[in-house]
């Protein structure tokens, strides 16, 4: 059993977390976050950790623990996006692997001195990077793989999930916090167009605000055409009368991919593999974390 701390206990990802220690057999000693709302610690059956809503006070008992021959050997970081750098930095620093949801960063400016903090520590960050996790998604890949070596693919993605005037008063409708939406609700999507279809030639923009963004990708074996939103309005009748507010499609020469469900363990196998040895590193997550920033600072 790996002792784990989680910073971020409050926020909106954070259960996706939570469930996935309690799955794997682990537990949780020690949390942090300012907004002290953290009862589902006892959903998950974590009635004996620790929780500080003041960071400080966090950092000196995650010290107090190591030095006292108890050290944490997992910090999850589950914290808005802005600070996953310095919450990795703090975790290698104290001793611990990292896993940290998406994106690891959002400056690709500071990779190379956070690869360099790695390093220097002797631990590993991981990254959760779920969909390529998801079986739909790894049928494709293989499909991709072994199909013909020169066949360009047309794709259409559209990733519609609603949400509420409160967004764009978050630290999520802060570009400088949260990377924009491109970032926040789309590097996953990314990240998987340029596992299957290689790597990125080119890109465009088309819309840019702040409910909806949609652009073009050139990759190495597809064109792809690509719709974010957060807008309600943008959901397809199908789901508005059933109620569905979120909307998942990925079209590849005229073909849909069916990929809306599946969602509900992936963080669980990506722990999983983190504890086997096999997480995602930060090599791995790079490649679409530096096209998201370069589509924020186009024009």
């Amino acid at each position: 059993m790996s002792d784990f701390a989680i910073i971020g206990v409050a926020g909106y990802i954070a259960p996706r977390h939570l469930q996935a220690i309690r799955d794997t057999g682990n537990n949780v000693v020690i949390s942090m976050d300012p907004y002290d709302a953290v009862g589902r610690l006892d959903v998950y059956g974590f009635y004996n950790s620790s929780y500080f809503n003041d960071f400080a006070m966090f950092e000196r008992e995650v010290d107090n623990l190591k030095y006292d021959g108890n050290p944490v050997h997992y910090l999850s970081v589950c914290s808005p996006n802005y600070l996953h750098d310095a919450h990795i930095r703090f975790g290698l620093k104290s001793g611990m692997n990292v896993i940290c949801e998406k994106p690891i960063l959002i400056n690709p400016e500071h990779f190379d001195v956070l690869v360099q903090r790695e390093n220097e520590s002797g631990k590993k960050v991981n990254s959760i990077l779920q969909l390529r996790l998801h079986p739909s998604i790894k049928e494709l890949k293989s499909k991709i793989d072994n199909g013909p070596k020169n066949h360009i693919y047309n794709i259409e993605l559209d990733y519609i999930t609603s949400r509420g005037i409160w967004y764009q008063h978050a630290w999520k409708g802060d570009k400088s916090k949260s990377g924009g939406l491109v970032m926040n609700i789309g590097v996953h999507f990314f990240d998987m167009l340029i596992w299957i279809f290689g790597s990125v030639q080119k890109f465009s923009i088309n819309n840019n605000n702040e409910k909806v963004v949609s652009g073009n990708l050139l990759l190495e074996k597809a064109n792809v055409s690509w719709l974010l939103s957060i807008d309600k309005n943008n959901l397809p009748d199908s789901c508005k009368k059933t109620n569905k507010y979120t909307y998942r499609k990925i079209i590849i020469d005229g073909q849909e991919i069916e990929f809306s469900e599946g969602f509900t363990d992936l963080h669980t196998q990506s722990y999983q593999e983190i504890l086997n040895g096999n997480g995602f590193t930060l090599q791995d997550a790079l490649p679409s974390i530096d096209l998201v920033y370069k589509i924020r600072k186009s024009k």
